[in-house]
């Protein structure tokens, strides 16, 4: 049968007992089927290059109309022309890997290997938060820069963590390139200007040191929250070290003898950290409390360590009337003081494990009061020196 297909002639067929075929008298090659329950479906006949037939289905009528299944087909028709395989093509598209198993993929195979457990729990987090929802059910190889400059634009609040997923999402697609899942170079999350980032520099003058240790001190601190907590937040004023080096410190690392604490497994890697004695003394008195606790920092169930501090700290900093103090910002204020002191800056990488210069860098402008002092007694002795008397 041959028939221009509109719908009008395409309702108009009857089912039989088998199969009608119905060629359109347009485009050659386009045709519907109906079978005998009278389903109705558009397909294309062609052959490959390579002489092999094929005839892929082009959608149902009723969904699809005759008019848009045509274009269908002549898109379809132009591939073939060119030498490519339309049915071919729509089998790998629809086997082709989704944005969520590339993601599973980056973790199993590329982030838990080479990454500490920490910055893999943070990759995993963006990802969850962010790309998933996102882009998680399309394509790895239909995803476009438009798709992540919208992602990363609709996350403009939070420019640290959008320019974070960007990061990620560059070295998902780069490995998605080396693993086939894409074309090399067309990576969708390069060239997409970050947003900028302000580096926040907070650090505790005296003042506010005194009033914050005197509230670790008080009764009312100990009536809100545990001693486990006060000892966690005294120890990261006295030295200096992450939240998640010290909740996780186990009393194995402390050397009372050697007055340092050596940790195996940092943001850095291994480090050994001095202790300062107000350090050691803290940690003697804790010692002669704990029993047969393995971790410095305990929490209420037996053999774990403390793993949060932030309701805590929320209680205690408001308490100490800091509300825009951040935990982080008591190791800013360890090295603030260790800069105001007058201490190089390799001298407070070292001690705070900073693996790159520009880290400490941050910390220059403190040093700098000393700097100038020292500039002004070199000036005014030079000065001396030039307006006495010759003998």
């Amino acid at each position: 049968m041959k028939v221009k297909l509109s719908v009008r002639a395409v309702e108009a067929i009857v089912p039989a007992e088998k199969d009608v075929i119905a060629w359109d008298a347009e485009l050659s090659g386009f045709g519907l089927k109906t079978t005998p329950k009278g389903k109705k479906t558009y397909f294309l006949y062609y052959r490959t290059k390579d002489g092999q037939q094929r005839r892929p289905a082009i959608g149902a009528h009723g969904p699809v109309r005759p008019e848009a299944a045509r274009e269908i087909a002549k898109r379809w028709l132009a591939e073939v022309a060119q030498g490519r395989d339309p049915s071919l093509t729509r089998s790998q598209d629809r086997v082709a890997p989704l944005v969520r198993a590339l993601c599973a993929r980056y973790l199993t195979d590329f982030a838990e290997p080479r990454k500490k457990a920490s910055s893999v729990e943070g990759d995993r987090r963006l990802i969850d938060l962010h790309i998933l929802p996102a882009l998680g059910s399309k394509k790895v190889a239909s995803v476009t820069r438009a798709d992540f400059s919208a992602l990363h634009h609709s996350l403009k609040r939070k420019p640290y963590a959008a320019n974070r997923m960007l990061a990620l999402a560059s070295k998902m697609f780069s490995l998605a390139e080396r693993w086939g899942m894409r074309p090399e170079g067309s990576n969708p999350a390069k060239n997409i200007d970050r947003f900028p980032e302000e580096k926040r520099q907070r650090f505790l003058n005296r003042e506010e040191v005194a009033r914050l240790w005197a509230v670790l001190n008080s009764q009312e601190a100990r009536n809100k929250v545990s001693a486990s907590s006060i000892a966690a937040l005294k120890l990261l004023i006295l030295t200096g070290r992450r939240l998640n080096e010290v909740l996780g410190m186990k009393w194995s690392w402390v050397d009372f003898d050697a007055k340092v604490l050596r940790l195996p497994d940092t943001k850095s890697g291994a480090l050994l950290v001095s202790l300062g004695d107000a350090a050691i003394k803290m940690l003697a008195e804790l010692k002669a409390g704990a029993g047969d606790h393995v971790y410095v920092i305990p929490s209420r169930r037996s053999g774990q360590s403390l793993v949060n501090l932030q309701k805590p700290w929320r209680q205690i900093r408001s308490m100490a009337d800091l509300e825009n103090v951040r935990i982080h910002d008591l190791r800013h204020t360890f090295a603030s003081v260790g800069a105001g002191l007058g201490m190089s800056l390799p001298l407070l990488g070292r001690l705070l494990g900073h693996t790159q210069a520009a880290t400490t860098a941050r910390y220059a402008h403190l040093a700098q009061v000393h700097v100038k002092v020292a500039a002004d007694a070199i000036g005014a002795e030079l000065e001396r020196m030039a307006n006495s008397d010759l003998v």
